[in-house]
Formats: C-alpha cells, structure tokens, sequence
C-alpha cells in the first residue's frame, strides 16, 4: 500500500506517520505539508508547500497511492467561520479533489472530532464546518471516505501537539489518561491506537463510513490480531 498523508507534523499526523513508516506492507509515504516533519526514512517522500490550496502543478505527482490519511486541522479558538471554512474546508476539499482525480481507487481516511455535525445546520460553528467537510468528501469519487471522530487522544513517543493549550491541557491531563482508560478504555485512544485503525480503514475500509470513538477502539484493536 503507498500512502499519502496531510499534516504529519501534527500530534495525530506524527502518530500515522511513525506507524506507516513501521508498517512493512506500506510501501511508499508522501508527507504533504507547510513545514518538513524533521524524519528521515528510505520509503518517506516529503513536499513541503506553502500553498495548500492549489496543487495544478504537482498533480501528475500525486499518482498512484491508495489511501490518504487527512491529518491536518487546526484549533477553532479564536477563529470566526470565514477563517476556519478556509483552513478546514476549503484545505481539505481542494487537495481531495486533486486526488480523487488521480487515484480513484484510494480509500480516504479524514480526521475529523467528536460532535461534528452532520446536519450542518448545528449552533457549534466548528461542528457545522467539521460535518460540511465530511459531506462533502462523501460526494467526490473515491473508492471509500472514512470519518474518525476521536474524543479524548492520548499522545505517546514523545509526540507533542504544536498547539499550546493543548499541550498544556495535556501534561496537566497525563496522571489522568490511566484513570480515564481505566473507567472508559473505549473512549480513550491514544496516538498510536488511532494510527493502526487508520491505517487498518485505509487497507481494508470499514463497517461504518463514520468512527466514533467506540467504533476506532474496536478497529485499532482488530487491526492487533
């Protein structure tokens, strides 16, 4: 399997990334993204772009892979809906367009959150655009689109998140991720669990075409045996 993969220098991305480069049945990754992940590795292929909206140009490179890992998103803190439509929805659409061009047998795989709303009609404003965007890559011809709607990621390896609240939120959090899994282990992914369901739904495809925690638990988990 040769892989494409948006935002590998995010906490989720780095997570998929370190996977796929273990995984000896993935042949080729391509890391697509504003700023070099920093790893090196014989079967990584790196285009660092500072424009993620249009890929005109490098189109024709975008052949030949059979899954793609939507890892990049950012924090709605802050953002009105102009701003994160362009950085969710707009990003997003434009480079699966491209794709679905090139690699119509590819199994897309978006990372998307927990409460996204579907309906897009919903009060959460980072919710409308979260489920406009997964309606939206339903409409494009791929072989499959899959949504992962994780809640509560813990990160492991020494990955960190870039933003930082969030890695904030997570060392004062770490003593309580064992609780958490403890009490809900279904609810409560971590970086690399997340990664091998991934992975797993960009090989095979799923039941569902949206995974909510549970539903990424039960994979992650099939994906060990």
């Amino acid at each position: 399997m040769n892989v494409v993969i948006f935002g590998a220098t995010g906490m989720v991305g780095q997570g998929v990334l370190h996977a796929c480069l273990a995984d000896a049945t993935i042949g080729r990754v391509l890391a697509i993204g504003r700023t070099p992940t920093g790893v090196s590795h014989p079967k990584l292929r790196e285009l660092v772009r500072a424009d993620l909206a249009n890929y005109a140009d490098i189109e024709a490179e975008l052949t030949g892979y059979d899954a793609c890992f939507w890892c990049l998103g950012v924090s709605s803190f802050r953002m009105d809906e102009a701003r994160y439509t362009r950085t969710t929805y707009d990003l997003t659409m434009a480079a699966a367009t491209a794709l679905s061009r090139r690699n119509p047998a590819m199994i897309f795989v978006f990372v998307s959150g927990a409460g996204a709303d579907s309906s897009e009609r919903g009060r959460v404003m980072w919710a409308r655009v979260k489920g406009r965007t997964e309606n939206a890559l339903r409409r494009l011809p791929f072989k499959a689109v899959i949504v992962v709607r994780p809640a509560i990621i813990q990160p492991l390896r020494g990955i960190r998140s870039k933003t930082a609240s969030y890695r904030l939120s997570y060392s004062l959090a770490w003593p309580v991720f064992a609780l958490l899994r403890s009490l809900a282990p279904q609810l409560v992914l971590t970086t690399d669990s997340l990664a091998r369901a991934m992975i797993r739904a960009g090989r095979h495809g799923a039941d569902k075409t949206i995974l909510e925690a549970r539903d990424i638990h039960a994979l992650a988990t099939k994906a060990q045996r």
